[in-house]
């Protein structure tokens, strides 16, 4: 693992009001290079802008994004896009390009690594070299999805296109990925399938990972450290084993809440993915 890789991405003081409602209230967190980390609590917690932030999706109010010796915040123009190259984002919805097949999905991966006009007018094009077509069907055989490299992504399954997703994540050469609810609208089967890929990119590659979750199993059994976050602000930080009913409750409050919460917020994922679909 390269200095680059091994850097800690740490959030100092991180603030984000939306008119009266506190996003983000001064969250700070260390996160060394190559720990999956997993970030829960109920929906409107922050999680999802806490990501977006760190990503440079979302700017903050006030606070500091620092990795290794590179402030975050204060980066513009091509050093942003590198960050967010860098940085790389997957979504509860996929964001693929439905009518392309999965194996330009996944090269899109490479566009910001393509310096100069040429190269990107061709990636536009759909005319990516050699090698970036050797790495894209690489990572659709680590995940066993080979044989849906020439299918239209729309036809694959929500597990599947997540994984896609992963796989064009990987292409970017990421040090960290962002994973915002992904597994938020699919059964279990496929949700394990999608959590198991995330851990392997963790473990094998040494990419840190950041995950945003409802459920508190799959934090458990898949994340080396879980962020509990509620209205704003970290109320838990620690070991899964530490993740005990008490500290559940500063999370998602008392077990009847956290259910109802739970279901709602289930209803939520499914009514997306039918729209995202229609």
């Amino acid at each position: 693992m390269s200095r680059r890789m091994n850097a800690t991405l740490e959030i100092q003081g991180l603030s984000r009001r939306f008119g009266n409602t506190a996003a983000l209230d001064a969250v700070s967190l260390s996160i060394p290079a190559g720990q999956m980390v997993g970030i829960i609590g109920r929906s409107g917690a922050g999680k999802s802008t806490l990501l977006r932030m760190i990503n440079r999706m979302a700017e903050s109010d006030a606070g500091r994004i620092v990795w290794g010796r590179q402030e975050v915040t204060s980066l513009r123009g091509q050093a942003l896009r590198d960050w967010r190259t860098g940085c790389a984002m997957i979504f509860q919805q996929f964001n693929l390009v439905q009518r392309l097949d999965v194996l330009t999905n996944v090269m899109i991966g490479r566009l910001n690594r393509r310096r100069g006009l040429a190269a990107r007018v061709n990636a536009l094009l759909g005319r990516f070299p050699d090698e970036d077509r050797a790495l894209a069907l690489a990572a659709l055989e680590r995940f066993d999805l080979l044989p849906t490299a020439l299918q239209r992504a729309e036809t694959l399954s929500g597990g599947q296109q997540q994984r896609v997703a992963i796989c064009r994540a990987l292409l970017q050469g990421p040090h960290t990925i962002l994973a915002d609810e992904p597994i938020a609208s699919l059964d279990p089967r496929n949700a394990r399938t999608v959590m198991e890929a995330l851990r392997a990119v963790n473990r094998r590659d040494g990419i840190t990972v950041v995950v945003n979750l409802h459920h508190l199993d799959a934090a458990r059994e898949f994340c080396g450290r879980i962020v509990g976050m509620q209205a704003g602000r970290v109320v838990f930080d620690g070991a899964p084993e530490q993740l005990t009913e008490a500290a559940a409750e500063r999370i998602y409050g008392p077990p009847a809440t956290r259910h109802a919460a739970t279901a709602a917020e289930a209803d939520r994922a499914i009514l997306a993915a039918r729209w995202a679909a229609a």
